[in-house]
């Protein structure tokens, strides 16, 4: 454990690490990736597609040895037993830091199958690392405000069709689709400036999630919600590379697939909208009462005297 060292000294080596680990397994990635590029025919995909999840699980497994290597993390996980990494879930978290996308991995890495995000575009130009969401086909999303699509309307849609086609291409083989349903990560400010009902989460955008359930509803096995607290403060990605993340508290619940919620058109049928935005926030109002709960029994004891 190198944790007791600087912690200048832990993050130069976790970054080293964590780029060595990235140069060494994203050519081996783009190489397969560009053969199913050149040969889009549905038996390649069937052929090459398990073999690019596998590079991108020991990718992931070799961050999870790094973290181990320089992280001196307590972690209060509950609710990771009896998953299936052959099946297919919809999973979904709060989201507060971009730390959260480590944490999920670490814990989920071929417990269940490989998490895909749905990314925003312009994060492609990202180095080595829009290669690589490329390659695993990660949906690149083009996320327009209200006030450019009053002056575009065309582009009203276009992510609900970016959305459409990747879940059929998720429905091929067993896959986790991941969604955030703030759309954002989490700050006070945001939760301000939102008005927000709820005390720790920002307000749920359901229209992703909808979209998912209604084409890969039957493929589901159940929902995982997953709530992540750091009772010690959110940290930073550099703050966490420095080994400052001490304490971090998973809980994940499985879900059984609304059915009832499973077809419908969020978009344009107001009576359907309605009901799943109803579902959604009860998720959400259990959500924000588990995590006043957590941050509640995590303090640190008082000190005597």
């Amino acid at each position: 454990m190198l944790n007791s060292l600087p912690a200048f000294v832990v993050a130069s080596i976790a970054t080293l690490l964590m780029v060595l680990n990235a140069l060494f397994w994203v050519p081996i990635l783009l190489l397969f990736a560009s053969l199913k590029f050149l040969l889009p025919f549905k038996a390649m995909r069937l052929a090459i597609d398990p073999i690019l999840l596998f590079i991108a699980e020991t990718w992931i497994s070799g961050n999870k040895g790094w973290m181990d290597l320089t992280q001196r993390t307590q972690w209060d996980v509950q609710g990771i037993e009896d998953l299936n990494p052959r099946s297919w879930y919809l999973v979904n978290s709060n989201h507060q830091s971009w730390v959260d996308i480590l944490v999920l991995q670490y814990l989920l890495n071929r417990r269940i199958p490989l998490l895909k995000f749905f990314i925003k575009q312009q994060l492609i130009w990202v180095p080595v690392m829009g290669l690589a969401w490329w390659a695993l086909d990660f949906p690149f999303m083009r996320r327009h405000s209200e006030e450019y699509l009053r002056k575009h309307p065309e582009m009203r849609g276009k992510d609900q069709a970016t959305t459409r086609k990747a879940c059929e291409k998720f429905a091929l083989i067993p896959t986790s689709v991941m969604n955030f349903l703030e759309g954002t990560r989490f700050t006070r400010a945001k939760h301000d400036r939102q008005q927000s009902p709820y005390e720790h989460l920002l307000k749920p955008k359901a229209g992703g999630m909808a979209l998912a359930l209604d084409a890969m509803g039957d493929k589901f096995q159940a929902i995982l919600d997953v709530t992540i607290v750091y009772p010690d403060g959110v940290p930073t990605f550099a703050e966490f590379l420095s080994g400052k993340m001490r304490r971090v508290v998973v809980r994940i619940r499985r879900l059984p697939v609304p059915v009832h919620l499973l077809k419908g058109d969020y978009a344009q049928d107001a009576v359907f909208r309605e009901a799943f935005s109803a579902w959604v926030q009860q998720l959400w109002r259990d959500k924000d009462a588990q995590i006043s709960t957590l941050l509640l029994t995590s303090r640190p004891a008082p000190l005597n005297g």
